[in-house]
């Protein structure tokens, strides 16, 4: 299985297809790379494709300290580092958009192009981080999730009624506790707001968001595209939290003639 060691970490990524044109994928909360299975099936004869699986996700060996998105945004450089690739298209959803803003205010020269998927530069809402951490509570719990807290967090990303929730759930189910707490520290936990300096990246972005994100609201999204300074906005009409993963086609769609461009 091939893993970097990078950070005192040692993670976990795909390398898949080949040649100078790159895009490296990263994951959200509880997910991990397949969640861009899609993406990479229809990119791979064109784009050299990368995924990784961050700290405390996946097949991804995580020491157990506390970390922020920026660690994580450091994490990817060293992985472009690790690979030998000096400029890339950084394409993250959710926490794995926060932490390629992180990446490219950090390393500007070494992003070709932003993919920002259903993710946003400020923290999160008041009102739904106090109910996220009821969820993780009842989560973490002696005697391991109840079915009623993964229907719960699977509405939030998934959406509902989507035929693959019930495989993510049982990956969920088999999160040690330890790492279920240590990744959502880092979410919740997240008091930086970089909204004020995207309009320091200059690079073309695309930001996708689905139209029922009951995560990230789509008036964030909206707003967040107008204040980048070269953005595109494509909405999923009726995509939940994860639109790539459960509306693959039309962000495929939007994806394609993006990567094209750029």
């Amino acid at each position: 299985m091939p893993h970097a060691e990078v950070n005192g970490q040692r993670l976990f990524y795909e390398d898949t297809g080949s040649g100078d044109d790159v895009i490296v994928f990263s994951h959200g909360l509880f997910m991990d790379h397949t969640m861009f299975d899609a993406q990479v099936r229809s990119l791979q004869d064109r784009w050299r494709c990368v995924r990784w699986d961050e700290r405390g996700h996946g097949r991804t060996e995580t020491t157990a300290e506390p970390f922020t998105y920026w660690d994580s945004g450091a994490d990817l450089l060293g992985l472009l580092d690790h690979l030998g690739v000096q400029r890339a298209v950084l394409a993250g959803m959710s926490q794995g958009g926060y932490l390629s803003l992180r990446a490219a205010l950090t390393a500007p020269d070494r992003v070709r192009a932003l993919v920002l998927m259903d993710t946003q530069p400020g923290p999160e809402d008041a009102e739904k981080a106090a109910g996220y951490h009821g969820l993780i509570d009842a989560w973490t719990a002696p005697g391991g999730p109840p079915q009623e807290i993964l229907d719960t967090v699977a509405q939030i990303i998934l959406g509902p009624g989507w035929a693959g929730t019930p495989a993510w759930q049982e990956r969920w189910r088999q999160l040690p506790m330890d790492r279920v707490r240590q990744v959502f520290a880092t979410l919740a936990g997240r008091e930086d707001d970089v909204a004020g300096r995207v309009g320091e990246l200059t690079m073309p972005a695309l930001v996708v968001h689905g139209s029922d994100d009951l995560a990230i609201d789509v008036d964030i999204a909206r707003a967040f595209a107008q204040s980048l300074p070269d953005a595109e906005l494509v909405i999923v009409d009726g995509a939940g939290h994860a639109a790539n993963l459960t509306d693959p086609d039309p962000v495929n769609a939007a994806l394609g003639p993006f990567l094209e461009r750029v």
